[in-house]
């Protein structure tokens, strides 16, 4: 879980500072998902993955990408862009998760998504458990 401190995007330079390795899921918490969740209108503002830091994930060839709020790209600024580099790499993209109560560092992570026959989403459950604290873990529900 990398905590992002850009409040407009999520950039390769953050996403770069902790190493990420083949194989990795990334999971990132922008400064805004609280603030984003908590009124009653779609946010447009929410920070997305930069396609700078697309492109530096799909060369890493982590697993899973995911953001704190409902969409890995932004509202505004290549959205579309960003899935299909990520998609084309392979990249599991879970979006919608609640990382509100989740702090940086390692986690082991499982999600379990519903099957939907024909569909190109699907709601999931995930838990997270800190690497280092067994017996701690988090549930966050992914929105479809």
């Amino acid at each position: 879980m990398i905590e992002i401190e850009h409040p407009r995007e999520i950039t390769a330079d953050e996403l770069g500072k902790p190493r990420l390795q083949a194989g990795e899921r990334m999971l990132s918490r922008p400064s805004n998902p609280a603030r984003c969740w908590h009124t009653d209108s779609f946010a447009e503002d929410f920070a997305g993955i930069c396609e700078q830091a697309a492109m530096q994930l799909a060369e890493t060839k982590v697993r899973t990408v995911g953001t704190g709020y409902l969409s890995v790209g932004g509202y505004r600024a290549g959205g579309a862009a960003i899935h299909k580099i990520l998609l084309q790499a392979g990249i599991w993209i879970i979006e919608g998760p609640g990382l509100s109560p989740v702090i940086g560092g390692r986690y082991e992570m499982i999600c379990l998504q519903v099957k939907l026959h024909g569909s190109d989403g699907a709601p999931a459950r995930a838990s997270l458990t800190p690497v280092n604290s067994p017996g701690q873990g988090v549930s966050a529900e992914a929105a479809p």
